[in-house]
């Protein structure tokens, strides 16, 4: 296949980039590898959608897969907030950390927001721009436009446009390339498999740059919501973010490298790599889960006597909020204060909480070994 990224275009005083319209790219790859990691990926997605299916109350869980990947997505771009501070009420997060973690919330609330959004429309500019708009609100980046596609020139690197590492296509280019994006999206006559479209399109989608702030998060959701249109994925229980971070510099090497050597391939198997690694990931965390929720349901049974059936409700609602206070746990499981106390402290006593916070007054408690799941970086790629 013989692939050219794009040309510089001269405007003033500097040159942007111009990508090669996909609409006049081949994406046939005559390559055994990627072949042969498209089959895997294929094999791992359908053995993940599965457990989404086949999993009972799954979508407790998927809030925690939601979280990881708002985290690590947001992590790339410099955040510090780690996944057991999104279940944290404000006033107990230090204040000098509220921005970051406001940031993530954000990028919960643009995801859910879109995913839902998919039942309504295709996906398209009009959704992307969408959760682009919620994914600024109220954050660092407010003042950027969100929502709108920009109309002046930006650049990545440098202090200026002139020294600049990177800079992206003129905003007149911008509504051809966009346009052009979106029917490599739904072409009926391009028969490029959806995984190397969406590989494509996160590269297009971070190249075009069409935000003046925010277009790494919104690229990386991007992903996720192509490959939930195109019925690749049930449920968002996908955090390729997770490798993204993890293996960052490989990550934006292999962006670069599409650019500046036309080697798109390089890019595609890194991608095809991560999605195999992060299905394969999110599959063991499920089984992890699971055996997890049935160890619990028998410590409860067996410990908690009267108050067991109050217990095993707190514990399906803790899936999705692994962080309480006793407030809580009051409001959770509809209870009075002193029940709710005491279900903490037997829950602390049996193992199943841990508490974060030292002395008597406002005391938080988390589900460690269930958050410990999603905390933990196993992702393992091969070197070659």
């Amino acid at each position: 296949m013989k692939f050219k990224s794009g040309i510089y275009k001269k405007q003033g005083g500097y040159k942007s980039f111009y990508p090669t319209l996909l609409k006049d790219l081949d994406f046939d790859f005559h390559n055994k590898d990627i072949n042969q990691l498209l089959e895997k990926t294929m094999l791992k997605l359908g053995e993940l959608n599965a457990y989404a299916e086949l999993i009972p109350d799954i979508d407790f869980f998927i809030k925690m897969h939601i979280a990881k990947e708002a985290s690590s997505s947001s992590k790339i771009e410099g955040t510090k907030t780690e996944i057991d501070e999104l279940f944290i009420q404000e006033e107990d997060i230090p204040l000098e950390q509220r921005d970051d973690r406001n940031e993530v919330l954000n990028y919960i609330e643009a995801l859910n927001w879109s995913v839902e959004e998919l039942n309504n429309i295709p996906l398209s500019m009009r959704l992307i721009k969408g959760a682009h708009k919620k994914l600024l609100a109220g954050v660092r980046g407010k003042t950027k436009l969100p929502g709108q596609i920009r109309k002046s020139q930006n650049w990545i690197g440098g202090a200026t446009v002139n020294s600049a590492l990177f800079v992206p296509p003129h905003p007149g280019d911008l509504p051809d390339l966009l346009s052009d994006l979106e029917k490599f999206w739904h072409s009926e006559l391009d028969k490029t498999p959806h995984l190397i479209k969406a590989a494509v399109t996160h590269y297009q989608f971070e190249t075009i740059h069409p935000f003046l702030d925010g277009n790494g998060r919104t690229g990386r959701l991007l992903i996720i919501l192509y490959l939930i249109n195109f019925g690749l994925l049930k449920k968002p229980a996908l955090y390729l973010s997770s490798y993204f971070e993890e293996y960052r510099q490989d990550y934006y090497d292999g962006l670069t490298y599409v650019r500046t050597q036309n080697n798109l391939e390089h890019w595609v198997m890194f991608f095809l790599e991560g999605m195999i690694l992060t299905t394969d990931d999110s599959k063991k965390i499920f089984l992890a889960i699971l055996k997890l929720k049935e160890k619990y349901k028998n410590i409860i049974t067996k410990n908690m006597g009267k108050r067991a059936g109050s217990s095993l409700d707190l514990l399906q609602k803790l899936f999705s909020k692994p962080v309480v206070t006793i407030n809580e746990i009051q409001d959770l499981i509809q209870v009075s204060f002193p029940t709710a106390s005491a279900i903490a402290k037997k829950f602390l006593e049996l193992g199943i909480f841990q508490e974060k916070t030292g002395g008597s007054r406002n005391r938080i408690f988390e589900l460690k070994e269930y958050l410990d799941l999603f905390r933990q970086k196993s992702l393992q790629v091969n070197k070659k």
